[in-house]
């Protein structure tokens, strides 16, 4: 039985997991899909001072919490900046890191540095709400950018779907033992899009693991291609 935690993108929730996670389960697996603070259906703790540092403790405190070791830990999109650090900070407790169509950061970096002409856009519509900036409001057109265009998902996600805190996309990771994160097990799993568009830096990040898999949907795959994500994950259980 292996234990994977998986770490959603910006603007959804723990949620977005529901179709992949299932089958997991079903495989005979232990799965954990937090939500980060401020966004799904934690958005009631939405305030001033919510960053990548933020989230980073949130699931390094699921896997502390739940005396988790030999994780499966999964980032998807900007989950990627998230599950560097928390392997970073997480003890020893991480046996296998999964960039899912992920920013892939280097120490130092911001998701704004790391994809910044996707960020400049997303902050171009950002609005102050209570003190904090937020961007990735939720719309159809945001809805199109993830890649997904079944109706039925689309509503399923506009109800679901919550802006982000800019600060998240702002502040730079900071780790504590870079040589010992990038020594961990790695697998990338990139969308056919994303390596599509991708410039040279990017694109060999995204190919830089021992396993470079692929598949051609959407950015959201785990909505659209559930069970192709699912396949992939339960080879490296």
């Amino acid at each position: 039985m292996a234990t994977y935690v998986l770490v959603h993108g910006g603007g959804h929730g723990g949620w977005c997991w529901q179709r992949v996670a299932r089958r997991l389960r079903q495989a005979g697996h232990d799965v954990y899909t937090p939500t980060l603070t401020g966004l799904g259906e934690r958005a009631h703790l939405l305030r001033p001072g919510i960053n990548l540092t933020t989230h980073i403790a949130d699931v390094v405190g699921v896997m502390k919490y739940e005396d988790l070791h030999e994780i499966i830990l999964v980032g998807h999109s900007y989950g990627g900046m998230v599950i560097t650090g928390a392997a970073d900070h997480a003890g020893g407790r991480v046996g296998h890191i999964v960039y899912l169509d992920a920013a892939h950061p280097r120490d130092g970096e911001s998701l704004a540095d790391v994809a910044p002409d996707m960020m400049a856009m997303a902050r171009s519509e950002a609005r102050i709400v209570d003190g904090v900036e937020l961007v990735l409001w939720p719309s159809s057109q945001a809805v199109q950018y993830y890649g997904v265009t079944d109706p039925e998902d689309i509503a399923w996600m506009m109800d679901k779907l919550t802006p982000h805190p800019w600060d998240c996309f702002a502040q730079a990771l900071r780790l504590l033992d870079p040589a010992t994160v990038g020594r961990l097990p790695r697998t990338n799993i990139n969308t056919t899009p994303s390596l599509r568009m991708s410039q040279a830096e990017a694109l060999a990040r995204q190919l830089d693991a021992p396993r470079n898999w692929e598949i051609d949907t959407g950015h959201d795959l785990m909505i659209t291609e559930p069970e192709a994500v699912t396949e992939m994950l339960l080879r490296l259980a």
